[in-house]
């Protein structure tokens, strides 16, 4: 019964969420774009299916800081704070408890390819931002990787529905090299914004830029406006 009340009451707040920011989300250029830049059929979005400067590759690169952090599943923790009303820590136990969502989505990296058709399994973000209750001024996320590694996510896109803290990719854990035991995907978004080896996530109220948003790269990263750098 208790089990039941606690997905009950992440499905309501979910909902309130999705309502909250379904007209922000709704004119996001990877939504909205009236002059999407890019070629090929038409992608889930309503967008070309590559963005401008892309090459599909079968092969999956691994690009990070040069640093692998081994964290096993007794020792894994996620924190979620920041400008929401209840912050919490996660264990593993406790993450793999959420509902759990399966999707299938491209993946864009800026070192110019792009993997298609990705199967990903995981907590969307929105199911754990319905946990912790955003505050109204809350604007962007931070996100920490394990590795030192941060990136910043404009709130009304780490709510869409596409957006996965993901543990198992194509029927299997989520390698170490990229980002096992747990990573954040943003399909609609340069897949830099989506921080490996996840340990927090952080709402703010202000945006502030991270590891490569200091270092030149778009705050941004829209694909199918070609927006790689600031």
């Amino acid at each position: 019964m208790e089990s039941n009340n606690k997905l009950d009451k992440i499905i309501e707040a979910r909902m309130k969420l999705k309502a909250r920011f379904e007209k922000q989300m709704g004119e996001t250029p990877s939504v909205a774009d009236d002059k999407p830049m890019g070629t090929g059929a038409i992608n889930r979005h309503g967008m070309p299916q590559l963005p401008k400067g892309q090459t599909i590759t079968a092969k999956w690169p691994v690009l990070d800081l040069g640093y692998h952090p081994e964290i096993g599943l007794d020792r894994w923790r996620l924190t979620i704070d920041g400008a929401v009303e209840n912050p919490i820590v996660l264990k593993w136990a406790d993450f793999m408890a959420l509902p759990q969502t399966k999707d299938t989505s491209d993946f864009h990296c800026v070192t110019t390819w792009s993997k298609m058709d990705m199967e990903w399994k995981g907590v969307s973000l929105l199911d754990l931002a319905a946990l912790v209750m955003p505050k109204e001024e809350a604007t962007h996320i931070m996100c920490y990787g394990y590795d030192t590694y941060t990136t910043n996510v404009a709130i009304e896109e780490a709510l869409k529905p596409d957006v996965l803290l993901a543990h198992t990719v194509y029927g299997e854990p989520l390698a170490l090299e990229h980002g096992g035991p747990v990573r954040m995907i943003t399909p609609q978004l340069y897949a830099w914004k989506g921080s490996k080896w996840i340990k927090r996530i952080e709402f703010m109220t202000q945006n502030k830029r991270g590891f490569w948003e200091e270092r030149g790269y778009s705050n941004t990263a829209y694909p199918w406006r070609n927006d790689r750098y600031s």
